[in-house]
C-alpha cells in the first residue's frame, strides 16, 4: 500500500510546488511592475527620475531640452513637454561635452542637460550643463 501512495504522493507534491512557484512570480511581477518602469524610463526631454521618483527632469535638479535663447549669465531651454526653462550659470559652472566644453559652446538648437538647484521662481541654477548628443528626428528603416 505504501509503495503505491509514494509515487501520488511524489507528484502531488511536484504539482502543488510548481504551482506555488508560479504563483510567487506572477505575484512578484504584479507588486513591482510600477517600480520596475520608474527604474527604466528614459531621461529623455521632460521625464525621468528625481529622487527615484517619476517627473524630476525639468522640475528642478536636472533639465534637460533645446537651447532656444542664450546670453552671457543663462540660457532657456524647451522642454519635451512644450514648456520651457531658465537655466542660469557662471563662470564657476561645469559645462561639459565629450571634452570640456565653454559658455561659447552652448548654442542656440542645441540639447543640453543641466544639473543645478531650483530656484523660488521656477528658474535654475546651474551647477552643471552637460552638451548633449544630436538625435536624429529621421525614423529608423
Amino acid at each position: 500500500m505504501t509503495k503505491k501512495i509514494l509515487p501520488i504522493f511524489i507528484i502531488a507534491l511536484i504539482i502543488i510546488g510548481g504551482g506555488a512557484f508560479y504563483g510567487g512570480i506572477k505575484y512578484a511581477a504584479k507588486k513591482n511592475s510600477g517600480r520596475q518602469m520608474q527604474k527604466f524610463q528614459p531621461l529623455g526631454a521632460g521625464g525621468g527620475l528625481k529622487n527615484n521618483k517619476p517627473g524630476g527632469v525639468g522640475k528642478g535638479d536636472l533639465s534637460t531640452g533645446e537651447i532656444i535663447a542664450k546670453d552671457d549669465k543663462s540660457i532657456t531651454i524647451k522642454l519635451g513637454d512644450s514648456g520651457s526653462k531658465i537655466i542660469f550659470y557662471s563662470n564657476s559652472t561645469k559645462i561639459e561635452k565629450t571634452i570640456a566644453g565653454t559658455a561659447t559652446d552652448l548654442k542656440i538648437g542645441k540639447t543640453i542637460m543641466t544639473n543645478g538647484k531650483a530656484n523660488t521662481d521656477g528658474s535654475v541654477t546651474a551647477q552643471s550643463i552637460q552638451m548633449r548628443p544630436e538625435i536624429s528626428k529621421e525614423p529608423i528603416k
